[in-house]
């Protein structure tokens, strides 16, 4: 009997690893994408996998389906290591049943979610389903909103990333929308709530699944998609790449890194960026990567409101959040999409004790009716929300203009910035010298015989007024007014000093932040 029941065994493990057969299998390779295993055998070190569930089945005996039982059911699950570091996962399965989620399915899933929970480790979700097993009804539409549960509870305790590799459509969107980064890959990936031809019965328009939803629409039009990737193979590259920056749980430090750049590096380069005309433009991440260590900088979400720079790097081989104004796009202003981008990040960086190193060259909030009637205001509040409630270590240069509520909102010490630096390039002030004065002298200007001069004239007594650092360091506000290569010894004095930070909010169950 122990004979037979170790052959069964074998035999039905194979059968696992087969999942919906050889020609299945071949379908998956012609349409461009790796299978479910082998998806997995790029994402983790070589040998770690260790499978749970494989030999689960579902238990629908209606339309046929007592027939069509396929050991794992349609999802592969299990942990293993990424980089020498523990994570939980599941691959959905496109050749069995195409993927779709029935109760079982679903369970397995939960089961990896609850053990990743309870173990302090990252959860990566490798989607390729078709949504829904219509089969089973109501039971499948439980089995996503338990998962949503446990994306929602897990949310600022474990990392959750979520690879989209397929189509994922309908209720199967929530559960990636709930993690905390979105992969796609370029011409194999698709999110959306209705299909296109269900948009086409009830709108009457016309438009692909790409233009839809691909992952060229989602990372640079919605904003969905943190990281549009060339294909399968560099999708679950980067995730690798991604989690090298991340602790494994919200009690834990990122993970630290030997670094050979000095610490005490000044690059002169640094003083000839920020142009001498204060409308000129220039590019911040000329300036980041000259901070940071080199090479070390992972942008997130790249091409949606470029405006502002979301990115990962290393400082003395730690991990920090970076966040910039970008004056080459729109001045650095904050509009609706950068608030939210930004907004998002901080508050991930904050969950997993990440020290947030912000850069500010913002000339105030993006004016406009689309601007206003969409809600600048509530969704501007986003970020400020973010980085008051913040406690982990928040540093923060200011490298040319510093205008208006902008100013406030961008981590100055006013929100608890703890070591707020200044270049003498900063401008610090209500608003630009020409939009002050018209405002402020306007009667007297009127009157003048002369409007034209007293304008510049009044124009220039302000900027000397204002338009420096110098104001602002006088009353504390800004700790220190540095040349500018001293930026990164600066910077990384203040992380090492800050790196024990206490800091708490006051006791309650959660904010009401301005969602």
């Amino acid at each position: 009997m122990k004979e037979k029941n170790r052959t069964e065994a074998r035999k039905r493990i194979e059968a696992a690893r087969l999942g919906g057969g050889e020609e299945r299998l071949k379908r998956q390779h012609d349409a461009g994408k790796l299978t479910a295993r082998e998806r997995i055998e790029v994402l983790l070190d070589e040998g770690t996998f260790q499978e749970i569930d494989a030999l689960v089945t579902h238990r629908c005996t209606d339309f046929g389906m007592e027939e069509r039982r396929v050991a794992g059911d349609g999802v592969v699950t299990g942990w293993g290591e990424v980089n020498g570091r523990r994570i939980f996962l599941y691959s959905q399965d496109f050749t069995v049943e195409g993927g779709s989620l029935s109760a079982t399915n679903a369970a397995k899933i939960c089961k990896v979610m609850d053990m990743a929970l309870k173990a302090g480790t990252p959860v990566i979700g490798i989607n390729d389903s078709g949504g829904a097993r219509i089969q089973e009804g109501v039971a499948s539409l439980g089995g996503y909103a338990d998962i949503f549960l446990r994306n929602t509870l897990a949310s600022g305790v474990v990392p959750q990333l979520s690879a989209v590799l397929g189509p994922c459509a309908g209720g199967a969107v929530y559960s990636p929308a709930l993690t905390d980064f979105i992969f796609m890959a370029e011409g194999t990936s698709y999110m959306f709530v209705t299909g296109p031809s269900v948009v086409k019965t009830v709108t009457h328009e016309e438009v692909t699944q790409e233009q839809l939803g691909g992952a060229s629409t989602h990372s640079s039009r919605s904003g969905v998609c943190h990281f549009r990737c060339r294909d399968d193979r560099h999708c679950l590259e980067e995730i690798r790449r991604l989690l090298s920056y991340l602790p494994s749980n919200n009690l834990e430090s990122a993970p630290e890194i030997s670094s050979d750049d000095p610490v005490d590096r000044a690059d002169p380069e640094l003083t000839t960026i920020v142009p001498e005309g204060r409308e000129k433009p220039y590019d911040m991440c000329e300036i980041l990567k000259r901070v940071v260590d080199q090479d070390s900088m992972m942008e997130v979400q790249v091409e949606f409101a470029k405006n502002i720079i979301t990115a990962f790097a290393r400082m003395d081989g730690k991990s920090v959040g970076i966040v910039a104004n970008q004056p080459a796009v729109l001045a650095g202003c904050l509009d609706i999409h950068a608030s939210v981008k930004a907004a998002r990040f901080v508050r991930f960086l904050d969950c997993f004790n990440i020290p947030i190193v912000t850069f500010v060259d913002v000339p105030g909030f993006l004016p406009g009716t689309d601007q206003e009637w969409n809600g600048i205001i509530t969704n501007g509040a986003k970020l400020l929300y973010a980085y008051c409630e913040a406690t982990v270590p928040k540093l923060t240069v200011i490298t040319r203009k510093a205008y208006g509520g902008a100013y406030d909102v961008m981590s100055s010490k006013h929100i608890r910035g703890d070591l707020n630096l200044a270049w003498p390039s900063a401008e610090i002030a209500v608003m630009g010298a020409p939009g002050a004065v018209e405002i402020l002298f306007r009667k007297e200007i009127a009157a003048s015989k002369s409007p034209e001069k007293m304008a510049k004239e009044k124009a220039e007594e302000y900027e000397n007024l204002f338009a420096n650092p110098f104001n602002a360091a006088e009353r504390g506000y800004i700790d220190a007014v540095i040349e500018e290569p001293e930026t990164r010894p600066r910077l990384i004095e203040g992380l090492r000093l800050l790196a024990g930070k206490r800091d708490h909010n006051p006791p309650k169950k959660h904010g009401n932040g301005p969602l």
